[in-house]
């Protein structure tokens, strides 16, 4: 009995082992299905996608310049007298900075002083003295031929007149007429004598004395003019930035004695690329970013022309400088408000994730808590704020927390996100 008994299970041990491993085999996968369904969702926080308004920021680094500036260079070759300012002193248009030695101009000056006043006096004695009495004896020289003349042609008709009736001898009346005829032409000359007076004589001659006022007048005042440049002034209100020539020294033709900066206000130059630079106007808000913190400015600048060894545009962004503490040449760093959309579709930065495949995606949570993949087009950024061109639509829900690493629809738990502590509280 034992023996068959022994036979049969050695027959059947092969089948056994084989029933037995299935067995188990089908134990595990229903153990690993039960696990499956009973998996804990992944805990999320999430937003609703919005429409709203976003601004359209462009930054870019930049230098500073000053609002002015000015080289200050003497107009005259002379050794410099005075220096009355110093580096870093603050000045205001018109304050003399650098007295020029100017002896011998102030000679030049005196004497054509001398010769315009000379001129005046030459001037008033011929309109007032010399001409006026020309005039005045041509006059009388006209008045005297006029009377003559009368006189004579009052005898001539009488003499005509007698002779006519037969009481005068013919001879007498043509002796009238020889006289009427010369007092005719006295009185023609004594005319002409005078319109020359008033018409050309007395005109030329003021004239000459005239230009020769104006001539010297015209060299005194050059003469002023020359003194004046022996004072240097400043052109413009603003800081002297340096200060290279010293009393005694002779500068060249040309070099700056001073240079004055006005830094009340100052220009940020930064270089835009071309399509970030086709939407900024002049006029628009901007903020300089400095070493202490941001300046608000606007847009005074933008260049018509593209730099062709960078490829981009200069745009400037002027500012005010309170306390003078940005200095021109420093970096610093602009931000254009080129323009604000109206209506567009925001989310939080932090729903972005960047895909396996390349390009962006955010993780759409639907009603039954299952989490989907979905692929984004990115606009403008603002901040914590990000247009989405295309992707999701208003009113969709995107994990902003929990999200990275998650699998196309795993199961998500929305989760409320802590409540902020306030700074009294930290």
């Amino acid at each position: 009995m034992t023996s068959v008994l022994s036979a049969f299970i050695g027959v059947h041990r092969r089948p056994l082992s084989f029933l037995a491993l299935a067995l188990l085999v089908a134990s595990c996968g229903k153990k690993k299905e039960e696990e499956a369904e009973t998996e804990a969702p992944t805990p999320v926080q999430v937003e609703t996608v919005r429409k709203g308004p976003i601004d359209h920021i462009i930054t870019a680094d930049a230098v500073l310049f000053p609002v002015n500036q000015a080289n200050v260079t003497a107009k005259i070759s002379s050794p410099v007298k005075r220096v009355l300012v110093n580096r870093g002193d603050h000045v205001k248009a018109g304050q003399v900075l650098v007295e020029l030695e100017t002896a011998d101009l102030a000679a030049t000056e005196n004497e054509s002083k001398s010769l315009y006043e000379q001129a005046q006096s030459a001037l008033q004695t011929v309109t007032g003295a010399t001409t006026v009495e020309d005039k005045g004896r041509a006059q009388a020289d006209l008045e005297s031929a006029r009377q003559v003349l009368e006189a004579a042609k009052k005898v001539y008709d009488s003499r005509v007149a007698l002779q006519s009736q037969g009481a005068l001898a013919q001879r007498l009346v043509d002796d009238a007429k020889v006289t009427l005829v010369q007092a005719q032409n006295t009185y023609d000359t004594a005319k002409r004598h005078l319109d020359t007076l008033n018409s050309v004589g007395q005109r030329e001659q003021i004239h000459a004395a005239q230009a020769n006022v104006d001539a010297t007048k015209a060299h005194y005042e050059n003469s002023t003019v020359q003194l004046s440049y022996g004072k240097i002034t400043s052109p413009i209100s603003g800081v002297v930035s340096d200060r290279p020539v010293y009393p005694g020294e002779m500068p060249a033709s040309g070099t700056p004695l001073l240079s004055i900066v006005d830094i009340s206000r100052v220009v940020a130059r930064a270089n835009v690329p071309v399509k970030d630079a086709s939407v900024i106007q002049v006029g628009r808000p901007a903020t300089i970013t400095g070493p202490d913190g941001d300046i608000a400015g606007k847009v005074t600048v933008v260049s018509p022309a593209v730099d062709p060894n960078t490829t981009t545009v200069e745009v400037w962004v002027e500012a005010p400088n309170e306390g003078e503490k940005l200095k021109p040449g420093g970096t610093v760093r602009v931000a254009i408000k080129a323009e604000t959309l109206q209506d567009v579709t925001l989310v939080s930065a932090s729903a972005i994730l960047n895909s396996d495949e390349g390009g962006q995606i955010v993780m759409v949570v639907t009603p039954d808590n299952i989490a989907h993949e979905k692929k984004i087009s990115l606009g403008i950024r603002q901040g914590i704020n990000v247009e989405i061109r295309s992707g999701v639509n208003e009113g969709d829900k995107v994990i902003t927390v929990g999200g990275l690493g998650l699998d196309d629809g795993a199961k998500v738990i929305v989760k409320e996100a802590p409540p902020e502590e306030d700074d009294d509280d930290k």
